[in-house]
């Protein structure tokens, strides 16, 4: 527990070193803190005063790219024309970032609307302005995502579902929201998600 504590401090801290990009932060996630005190739970120790009660729901993507970190997407969402990051959170696959590592972005840490939801979608504006958005890097229609990954997914949606108080309803994959989009791609486990999102 404590070389996953000092490994993710060290990778944050390199990620940090690098410049570009806004307030955000890394952790590693544990399973079995899922349930735990709210007021211990780094997800909800953010810079904003409180988590605002705006958001309605959780949307879920994949990345499209075998691999990528936060500051490479950053960069790219800046040349869609977005101010940057464009997901609340982004979850690593061992290639760039590392292998179920939750990249807290500067959105979620600013309790910020999102750029996420593509302008194709039903109620995109909503969507983005108040649903949280978590990406998994790497392409759900090439292949599955990591074990780890998943790991990592389901306690975060879990975590977010008991803290904002979102039925699992409101937990939807971005081609749920527009047809035309394979997001989070054809591997996703959808069941495993579904089977344990909170009641």
């Amino acid at each position: 527990m404590s070389f996953l504590g000092a490994t993710s401090l060290v990778i944050a801290v390199l990620a940090l070193g690098e410049g570009g990009l806004p307030g955000g932060f890394l952790i590693a996630t544990n399973v079995s803190n899922v349930g735990a005190s709210p007021a211990a739970d780094p997800i909800l120790q953010i810079d904003a005063p409180g988590v605002s009660d705006r958001w309605e729901g959780i949307v879920i993507h994949h990345l499209g790219m075998p691999a990528g970190d936060a500051d490479r997407v950053h960069r790219l969402h800046q040349s869609y024309g977005y101010q940057g990051l464009g997901y609340h959170f982004l979850i690593g696959n061992g290639r760039g970032l590392g292998d179920g590592i939750i990249h807290v972005g500067y959105r979620w840490n600013e309790q910020l609307p999102g750029a996420h939801v593509a302008e194709i979608a039903r109620d995109s504006n909503t969507h983005n302005r108040r649903s949280v958005g978590i990406c998994l890097v790497g392409n759900g229609d090439r292949r599955p995502f990591t074990d780890r990954q998943m790991q990592s997914l389901i306690s975060l949606v879990r975590r977010l579902q008991g803290a904002l108080d979102l039925a699992p309803e409101a937990v939807h994959l971005h081609r749920d929201l527009a047809p035309e989009l394979t997001s989070p791609g054809r591997w996703f486990e959808e069941a495993r998600l579904r089977e344990q999102l909170l009641p």
